[in-house]
């Protein structure tokens, strides 16, 4: 044998829960086995170890699969030389998040160029090779997809926005987001507002289309809960007003004989939504004063609990003649 012949990686004591060899390992994991950074330089010669990135390498000739890579990105970005699965402090996020959440307006694994890496703010890390490093205030809790730990879908749509400049692939990554059932328009929304991304033209235009289609799966939810619980038909979408007075606000279904009316909750948290949510209580507790009772549903109880909800607005029904009687108003249709 010469100097020129490529050194066989010898099997490292470490191995998965699985019982199989680790592929992957960090300097700090190697050192702790007793290997010294001379040997693993000699290992890392052609045709053996490979350093994916600094101080991470893959114990196996041949290029990286998928996973290899995003526990490479884990690797890198953890504290300590602590295997993907042994902690939160590191998730992933982006469209490689995206991916694994199974979303079909991403590219595979295979094609992405880059791996998003979501950290505490607090670290001292630099994004490296195809690894970008992403910082976050406070870190979500992660979701365990395939052995690995992967931020929740807003987030990861908010990080991945965060470096797109094509209007028709935010909007297609927003919709997916809410009309794949993932999550609500309104948490979406927030975390582009937290990633101050509500700034940008295109974000923003992608973000009114979104609003709008969340409201519209919001409402035909709510005909749905009706119909399959066997409510009275109310009048849908009007608006209410004092005999000769002021405008008192619309509602999205109305029980005149009860005097109930339900307002769906479709609010996006923006800079002004405070305002927003100030106007919404004063117009509700007007309508109450009045003798109308105001039935509150966010778009995430009709998913999560229609059958409670349908519940709510029964028990306010049949609560109505135990009230007084409600002021009259003029119901105009929207």
């Amino acid at each position: 044998m010469n100097h020129n012949t490529p050194i066989t990686p010898r099997p490292l004591p470490l191995s998965s829960r699985t019982g199989r060899t680790q592929r992957l390992a960090s300097a700090d994991q190697l050192r702790a086995q007793g290997i010294p950074a001379a040997e693993v330089a000699a290992h890392c010669r052609p045709g053996g170890w490979q350093q994916l990135l600094p101080g991470v390498f893959l114990l196996q000739p041949g290029p990286p699969t998928s996973e290899d890579r995003l526990k490479a990105a884990l690797l890198y970005a953890r504290r300590t030389g602590t295997l993907p699965e042994q902690g939160p402090d590191a998730m992933i996020t982006g469209l490689a998040a995206l991916t694994l959440h199974r979303f079909s307006s991403t590219p595979p694994l295979t094609t992405q160029d880059r791996i998003d890496v979501l950290v505490p703010r607090t670290r001292r890390l630099r994004s490296t090779g195809w690894v970008r490093v992403v910082r976050a205030p406070e870190s979500p809790e992660p979701v365990e997809l395939t052995g690995i730990p992967v931020a929740p879908v807003a987030r990861a749509v908010a990080d991945a926005v965060s470096g797109l400049t094509d209007a028709e692939t935010v909007r297609r990554l927003l919709t997916e987001a809410v009309r794949g059932g993932h999550c609500e328009p309104g948490v979406v929304v927030r975390e582009l507002s937290r990633a101050r991304l509500l700034s940008r033209p295109h974000v923003v235009d992608a973000v009114d289309s979104l609003l709008a289609e969340g409201r519209s799966l919001s409402e035909q939810r709510l005909y749905e809960m009706v119909r399959e619980f066997a409510l009275p038909d109310p009048l849908w979408n009007v608006d209410l007003r004092l005999p000769g007075g002021p405008h008192l606000g619309g509602v999205d279904a109305y029980w005149p004989d009860q005097a109930v009316a339900v307002e769906l909750d479709t609010r996006a948290p923006r800079q002004d939504d405070d305002e927003l949510w100030t106007e919404y209580t004063r117009k509700r507790e007007h309508l109450e004063r009045l003798g109308i009772t105001v039935v509150h549903l966010t778009p995430r109880k009709l998913r999560e609990a229609m059958d409670q909800q349908a519940a709510v607005v029964r028990t306010a029904l049949m609560a109505a003649p135990d009230r007084q009687p409600a002021a009259y108003v003029v119901v105009l249709p929207r």
